[in-house]
């Protein structure tokens, strides 16, 4: 409201300036995300003044702040035109990346904006752009959603379970076999959904937690060994044995199964051998793996290693 009341008395001046704007909000609180407040004045003013004002702060403000008000305002009020210059300060995520998000959702071709957008962020800014490309729910975001979405973050976990849902995961799975990117991209999803409690979707409470898992199970064999699908594997692996079968929404016969086809694969030589190789270089995934799980996997790339005393 302190925001919206400095661009009321701005915008009832009509020999005021853009950059009058510049220092205007350092004393108040500002919002990351869409505010109805800011909106409605955006909205009240004359709207191609409004744009002017925005625009001009999104490329010309020198603090958070400014260019956090002008990107609200774009949001608001901007056209298709504005879609580069939204882009563009959306990569700087953290920060705009909800008002890039709210912007491209209001706007014609704002999908194929955010599909850009999110091939490009990481960490909350990935967050809020593929919770929009889930709220779209169009057959033109469902085939990045099931091989994109999830890059391994910890934070995906607030996703992964949605994009799992939107994206129809359980009908794609026959086509795992042909897919080497949606497989590996699976794994994420379910080592994701493993360990999200209290975030988003667990595998507990996912209806089609064990048809997925079995898919996976299955194909991933297939695939040449590397570190990140190794981790990947022993990561599920740990987790279907340290945890109930409904932790991972399937019976105790499944459980038992899916454990012992995972252990398979990672003890095959070539996979194994790609884990020692991993270890030896200093690998963070490798070294964590022998440090606090190769105990209970009993996993043969780490027989010897014992758990990290100084970790």
């Amino acid at each position: 409201m302190d925001v919206a009341r400095i661009l009321d008395v701005h915008f009832a001046r009509a020999s005021a300036c853009p950059s009058e704007l510049g220092d205007a909000f350092h004393d108040v609180h500002v919002p990351i995300h869409h505010n109805e407040h800011i909106a409605a004045a955006a909205e009240r003013a004359d709207r191609d003044r409004a744009l002017r004002t925005g625009r001009w702060l999104v490329r010309h403000g020198t603090d958070r702040c400014s260019v956090t008000v002008g990107m609200a305002i774009v949001a608001a009020v901007g056209t298709t035109e504005d879609i580069p210059l939204v882009q563009t300060i959306g990569l700087l995520s953290h920060q705009f990346g909800p008002l890039a998000v709210h912007a491209f959702e209001r706007l014609p071709g704002g999908g194929e904006a955010l599909l850009w957008l999110a091939d490009r962020v990481t960490g909350w800014g990935r967050v809020y752009v593929v919770e929009a490309l889930c709220r779209l729910d169009d057959q033109a975001t469902r085939s990045w959603l099931l091989r994109r979405a999830c890059a391994g973050d910890f934070l995906n976990g607030y996703f992964a379970g949605k994009v799992a849902t939107v994206a129809k995961l359980h009908e794609a799975l026959g086509e795992l076999d042909t897919d080497s990117v949606m497989l590996d991209h699976i794994g994420r999803l379910l080592h994701m959904m493993s360990d999200c409690g209290g975030m988003g979707l667990t595998l507990a409470h996912y209806p089609h937690s064990a048809a997925v898992l079995e898919a996976h199970a299955r194909n991933v064999g297939s695939l040449d060994p590397t570190i990140e699908r190794y981790f990947t594997l022993a990561l599920l692996a740990q987790h279907l044995t340290a945890k109930s079968p409904e932790a991972a929404g399937c019976t105790a016969e499944q459980q038992e199964a899916l454990r012992t086809r995972y252990l398979s694969v990672l003890d095959r030589e070539e996979w194994t051998q790609v884990a020692v190789a991993g270890l030896a270089a200093e690998d963070n995934r490798m070294r964590w793996l022998a440090d606090h799980r190769a105990t209970q996997l009993r996993l043969c790339a780490f027989p010897d290693r014992g758990p990290d005393t100084e970790e």
